[in-house]
């Protein structure tokens, strides 16, 4: 079986009609070079029988310029794998025959896209069908991109790349749109004065063995310039390393410390659970990591303003990522202008991440808690608040993000990325699930229920949530910003 390098779904359509009747197409999907033994293939071609898979891939090896091969999996294909970067590898296996039925009503400006289509092509043709990711390294591939995972994770917001983002949004729209998945622009009403509360604004700080920087970020919210009441609540994790002890020597009758025991388990979402209940929480919660400082005095002034001048279940900032001398680095403001008022719950299903500093209208956080995890729960909160209620953005710098020396809180391995972007992928599932039922359509009446109810393998492995959760995880933030940054 050749190879056919993916140009555009009009090239494919061609292709298949020219060629004599198979019943799969093995298609590249990307400029690599790429080295597959006939008995690959056949394994490929074997198992997508055996299946009756539309989409079928396969983990592959690495080449390396020196010399030696390292593996590299992939993940379950989920149906919130919407996001435009999953990794399929280079090679994909297609039905051919599901491939001419999902694109029969693809015309030039699917094929004009800047990917020629594939992203558009692989949302509809597998709309309905099984996905198989066979978790053996069939193929190598000589690598090109060195970088570090954090270095690759803004990628998607580049300036560079605002062409092709915009398509990219408009063919998840449209996909939604047929799955019943959209969201119903017309917001609940927040009431920010139902309910008293001690401050008008509280900054949550989850902190966990981070002596080093803790009281820079306690600082920089206590610095806070501001025509109301505000608080700073610092939710210690069980630090060892005299964290615990750096905060006992603050004071300030603002700061409130809530100490939490090794024994209660939490994960960063577990901690802001913790800070939101508290009594002396505030009617706005607004993130600050440990680690990480506010870009002025007006930050809490600036998101409280937002709130206050619309209806918002929660308020967005953009940061710059600096390093520990405050220095710049690339790509310098991460403002998420891919967000839209009219449109961006929607993309927000397409990317990894929404910006920081993150703010919440207090009960709606009560009302919906983070999960108990330490990475995603960010993500998660964001996904849920903006199903119903407004988000309001801001796009000019109230965040430094400091990465710490040797970009060591950025280079994960592909096991670790793999996890985090399964989670993600799950969070996404379970909310585009909630989506659709919430837009009153019954099963078996729409495309949106046959997707969710053939694609197996819902949720992340097991062994995940040792990895989200694990005791000491000063370092888990890979993903671009919404819970990328460390405490």
């Amino acid at each position: 079986m050749e190879i056919l390098r993916f140009t555009n779904v009009n090239d494919l359509r061609e292709h298949i009609f020219r060629s004599p009747l198979e019943q799969h197409i093995l298609l590249q999907i990307d400029d690599k070079e790429v080295t597959i033994s006939p008995e690959s293939v056949r394994r490929l071609q074997e198992l997508a029988s055996d299946t009756d898979s539309t989409l079928t891939y396969c983990g592959y090896r690495e080449e390396l310029p020196g010399g030696g091969f390292e593996n590299h999996p992939v993940i379950d294909y989920q149906p919130g794998s919407v996001r435009d970067d999953f990794d399929f590898g280079s090679l994909v296996l297609l039905n051919a025959a599901d491939v001419l039925a999902a694109t029969e009503d693809f015309g030039e400006k699917e094929s004009n896209y800047l990917d020629g289509g594939w992203y558009a092509l692989r949302l509809r043709v597998t709309m309905g069908k099984m996905v198989v990711m066979i978790p053996e390294c069939l193929y190598t591939v000589r690598k090109t991109d060195f970088r570090a995972s954090g270095e690759k994770q803004h990628d998607y917001v580049n300036p560079r790349n605002r062409a092709y983002q915009i398509e990219m949004e408009q063919v998840l729209t449209e996909y939604l749109h047929d799955i019943g998945g959209t969201v119903d622009p017309n917001h609940e009403p927040v009431d920010y004065d139902m309910y008293p509360f001690p401050v008008e604004a509280s900054v949550v700080i989850p902190v966990r063995n981070r002596r080093r920087t803790i009281l820079d970020a306690v600082r920089s919210a206590l610095d806070q310039e501001a025509d109301f009441a505000f608080n700073v609540i610092v939710v210690d994790n069980a630090s060892t390393d005299g964290t615990r002890e750096l905060l006992a020597g603050v004071e300030d009758p603002r700061l409130i410390v809530i100490d939490v025991a090794e024994s209660e388990q939490l994960g960063i979402g577990g901690c802001w659970n913790r800070a939101i209940n508290d009594m002396h929480c505030g009617r706005f919660a607004v993130q600050l990591d440990s680690d990480d400082l506010y870009s002025g005095p007006d930050t809490l002034a600036t998101i409280v303003g937002k709130f206050r001048s619309g209806n918002y279940g929660m308020v967005i900032g953009s940061y710059t990522l600096v390093d520990f001398e405050g220095r710049v680095l690339e790509p310098g403001l991460i403002s998420h202008n891919e967000w839209s008022d009219s449109n961006g719950p929607n993309n927000g299903l397409r990317i990894n991440g929404f910006g920081a500093p993150r703010a919440i209208f207090t009960p709606l956080a009560r009302k919906f808690p983070f999960p108990n995890v330490s990475y995603g729960e960010d993500y998660a909160m964001v996904l849920r608040i903006s199903r119903n209620y407004a988000i309001g953005r801001i796009f000019h710098s109230l965040y430094n993000c400091r990465r710490w020396e040797g970009n060591s809180d950025a280079a994960l391995s592909v096991e670790k990325s793999n996890a985090n972007n399964e989670y993600k992928d799950f969070l996404r599932s379970v909310e585009l699930m909630a989506r659709v039922r919430e837009n009153n359509q019954t099963p078996g009446s729409h495309a949106g229920w046959q997707l969710f109810g053939t694609i197996s393998g819902l949720g992340p492995d097991p062994d995940i949530w040792d990895d989200l959760e694990g005791p000491d995880y000063p370092d888990n933030d890979d993903d671009d910003d919404d819970d990328e940054l460390p405490f």
